[in-house]
């Protein structure tokens, strides 16, 4: 479940306790990481960096910010606002990355999303791009509560959400 010669993290060891659910995981998850998801690096991590802050999980959250966030171009005052903040904090630059926040926020929100933010979401994505867009909310929904149930302490050097609180409470830098 880690890339060749490294640790597992502690999500990975937890789920080791139970084998067949820890190969069930195993398939499911590397299709949610792989270059298969119709969604592109930047959408995934948007998509679970907002899931997992919305859910209060800090322990996945910081795994995907330290590993992730670089490669999908996210940037501090970003990572702030997907932790803190809102899809119209003047970070967003773009109506895809706002549409992805909007429908994370409506997922956790209402478990369910309007029909005038579907029809700006089905402007933008393929109908392939919102299934896995609605799988991988639901997925890192699933992970959230497997690591703030099971109190899993933080990888070494992760992040923190404090990290990028604004110091003046503004997320929109």
């Amino acid at each position: 479940m880690m890339p060749t010669g490294e640790e597992p993290i502690a999500l990975f060891r937890t789920y080791a306790r139970n084998a067949p659910l820890t190969e069930a995981l195993h398939a499911w998850g590397s299709y949610q990481l792989s270059r298969r998801l119709s969604l592109g690096l930047r959408d995934r991590e948007i998509v679970i960096d907002r899931t997992c802050a919305l859910c209060g999980c800090e322990y996945e959250w910081s795994v995907h910010v330290q590993r992730f966030a670089p490669r999908a171009e996210l940037t501090e005052a970003q990572i702030r606002s997907l932790t803190h903040g809102t899809s119209s904090d003047a970070c967003w630059d773009t109506e895809r990355d706002r549409l992805l926040i909007e429908a994370v926020d409506a997922l956790h929100a209402r478990h369910d999303i309007d029909d005038a933010l579907w029809g700006r979401l089905a402007a933008e994505f393929t109908a392939e791009q919102l299934l896995d867009l609605l799988m991988l909310c639901g997925w890192y929904h699933a992970i959230s509560f497997t690591a703030r149930a099971t109190r899993l302490p933080l990888e070494p050097g992760a992040p923190r959400f404090s990290a990028f609180a604004a110091p003046d409470g503004d997320t929109s830098s």
